[in-house]
């Protein structure tokens, strides 16, 4: 189980380091815009995320 936790952890790295490094400006103005959206929101969103991503994990095992 951990190598499984492992993997998945440096493919997220990997996709999370994907839009920075091939577009920095725009990652840059993300993140600025990021920044001015309330809390709630986000964490409906990460929630969101979250929900779909088990799903998807569901679908895959």
């Amino acid at each position: 189980m951990w190598p499984d936790l492992l993997r998945a952890l440096a493919l997220v790295l990997v996709i999370e380091g994907l839009m920075p490094f091939l577009a920095p400006e725009r990652w840059r103005e993300m993140m600025l815009r990021l920044s001015n959206v309330d809390g709630r929101s986000l964490r409906v969103f990460g929630g969101v995320l979250i929900g779909l991503g088990a799903v998807l994990l569901q679908f895959i095992h």
